[in-house]
């Protein structure tokens, strides 16, 4: 009798254990502290430079759609910036704003994310080019995402960001443009968030970069996967 209370009272120790670190895991408190922790080694070890671009899942209402469609599981991006001995992601959100380094990848899927970099980035971005980046960008500092994937500079959504800074500032396309019915438009999920934005107009010769395309260009390199 004696064995079998241990052996459930192991049990309801191992459960117990296991939930907390589960609950202590999605914390949002706990998150930020582990964020702040990863980008104060991605610091010290160097792996980070301005204009890197980096991936991760997000976990908004279209990022399922967009993960489908795309086949893809990164679904949002940003620009990497240092100010201040601090790091910033400058994205495309609502509206476009510029993140903290740590509190952008907490907000991520399991604060999983990837960061790339142009090939040969130590002579594109140059001080003078990286100014020229930022000035490109604050053009769209506060503008309202776009939620229909538009090709004009009214709103504006996160991969669409990064193409047109890289493009104007330096000449560079990063991710091949394709039109919206490249996509697989055909799973359910996606079918419902194209009937919520467009009804039954769907624009499907619209112009759009997406989070997939600029991952997967030949142009940029893996620095760090975590």
């Amino acid at each position: 009798m004696k064995k079998v209370i241990i052996i459930f009272g192991l049990l309801g120790l191992t459960i117990f254990g296991g939930l907390y670190s589960k609950r202590k895991f999605y914390d949002p408190k706990h998150r930020i502290e582990v964020a702040k922790n990863e980008v104060k080694k991605l610091a010290n070890k160097e792996e980070i430079k301005n204009g890197d671009i980096i991936f991760q899942t997000s976990l908004s209402g279209q990022s399922r759609a967009i993960q489908l469609a795309t086949n893809s599981k990164y679904s949002h991006c940003g620009l990497i910036y240092k100010d201040n001995n601090r790091y910033y992601v400058y994205e495309a959100v609502q509206p476009v704003k510029r993140t903290p380094l740590d509190k952008w990848i907490a907000r991520g899927q399991d604060g999983k994310y990837v960061i790339k970099r142009l090939k040969n980035a130590d002579q594109i971005i140059t001080p003078a080019t990286l100014v020229k980046m930022k000035q490109v960008g604050e053009k769209f500092n506060g503008k309202n995402y776009d939620l229909t994937f538009e090709w004009s500079d009214d709103k504006i959504y996160c991969s669409e960001l990064i193409w047109k800074i890289y493009q104007r500032a330096t000449g560079i396309e990063i991710g091949k443009l394709q039109k919206l019915s490249d996509f697989d438009l055909t799973n359910e999920t996606v079918k419902k968030k194209m009937n919520e934005r467009y009804g039954d107009k769907i624009p499907t010769n619209e112009i759009v970069i997406s989070p997939a395309s600029i991952f997967d260009s030949e142009l940029i390199i893996t620095i760090k996967e975590n």
